[in-house]
């Protein structure tokens, strides 16, 4: 249950982050923080761990948890690197993926595609990152998969903040289909290329990471 909780803190807390409720340098009271959410101080630790791991915040012995705003061409740094290691997920995927793991997608981006029509972006990376992790799991390859699963963890927040551009999401939409259809013909260059430009932070999305950025600055 206190998982579960630390879960919901540590998603709250990041959107706090990223609108700029604390700034960067701020101290995270930990103390203050379990009053406010009303658990215990275990959550809150375990909250601040996963947004240590997204690199929003960054932990200092016997001084405590301080906000840690990445600057922008680490993210793009992040974001290309993340782009080859996904081209690469398809690239080896597009001849193992098994049958059942192309209905998972299908079944993913029908329910992306309601996320969509609803305008919600939150429910639409949830069930984005479904998509993308079935990908990872069918490369066939486990240390590409470790890696990947590790930096899709690190860029969670900034992917989420992507897709609040006016129009992605239905771009993402329409990207995931060009993604299924190339692994479903097997075609590994194809999906390499499509998931390369799906997830690098170039053109409109750069300027919107940007900007993002320099609202929280801000």
């Amino acid at each position: 249950m206190e998982t579960r909780r630390a879960d919901t803190i540590a998603l709250e807390l990041e959107n706090m982050i990223l609108t700029g409720a604390f700034a960067d340098g701020d101290r995270l009271n930990e103390i203050k923080l379990a009053a406010h959410f009303n658990v215990s101080r275990t959550p809150i630790r375990e909250a601040f761990h996963q947004l240590g791991t997204a690199g929003l915040v960054e932990q200092i012995p016997r001084r405590g948890v301080f906000v840690r705003h990445p600057g922008p061409m680490e993210l793009v740094a992040l974001f290309e690197y993340m782009a080859e290691l996904e081209a690469a997920c398809g690239r080896l995927a597009a001849p193992r993926i098994s049958e059942s793991a192309l209905a998972a997608l299908e079944a993913a981006n029908a329910t992306c595609a309601e996320a969509v029509a609803a305008g919600d972006s939150d429910g639409y990376y949830a069930e984005n990152e479904r998509f993308h992790r079935i990908i990872y799991a069918e490369c066939g390859n486990s240390y590409l998969q470790n890696d990947v699963e590790r930096l899709h963890k690190r860029l969670k927040p900034f992917r989420r903040m992507q897709l609040q551009l006016r129009g992605r999401l239905a771009q993402s939409m329409a990207e995931h289909k060009q993604i299924v259809a190339a692994l479903t013909v097997a075609d590994g260059d194809a999906a390499a290329a499509i998931l390369r430009d799906h997830v690098a932070v170039q053109g409109e999305k750069f300027h919107h990471l940007l900007a993002g950025l320099k609202q929280v600055a801000e």
